[in-house]
This record gives C-alpha cells, sequence and structure tokens, in this order.
C-alpha cells in the first residue's frame, strides 16, 4: 500500500506549495523594423525580420476594399 498522509493539508500550505506553477505571459519588445511587439529572440510575425534581416516572406493578410 501506499503511504497516506496523516493529517488535512491545510489551504495555506497546499497554496503556498502551488505558489510557484502560475503561467506568466510571455515577454514583448517591440519589433526593430515595424516596431509591433514581438517575443524576445523570435521572428517577428508582422514584418518577417529577425534583428536587421528578413527571414520570412510574410503576405499581406489586410482585407482589401
Amino acid at each position: 500500500m501506499p503511504p497516506l498522509p496523516k493529517r488535512k493539508l491545510s489551504a495555506r500550505r497546499q497554496g503556498n506549495r502551488r505558489s510557484h506553477h502560475r503561467v506568466d505571459p510571455p515577454a514583448l519588445t517591440p519589433c526593430p523594423h515595424c516596431h509591433k511587439p514581438r517575443r524576445l529572440y523570435h521572428v517577428c510575425r508582422h514584418c518577417g525580420y529577425y534583428g536587421d534581416r528578413q527571414v520570412l516572406e510574410v503576405e499581406d493578410t489586410s482585407p482589401k476594399g
């Protein structure tokens, strides 16, 4: 049989243990090319640039009309 706790764990002790389990929002920084927010060390989704180089070809998804 597996070992079982002898006493009930209080909500405070349980919350203190789980206090580091949260998910933080991703860190964003302005793109040096188009100045829209992008994740650090990632290619910009809006313009396709990484630093000073264009790495991706980005299609224009704006509605025509």
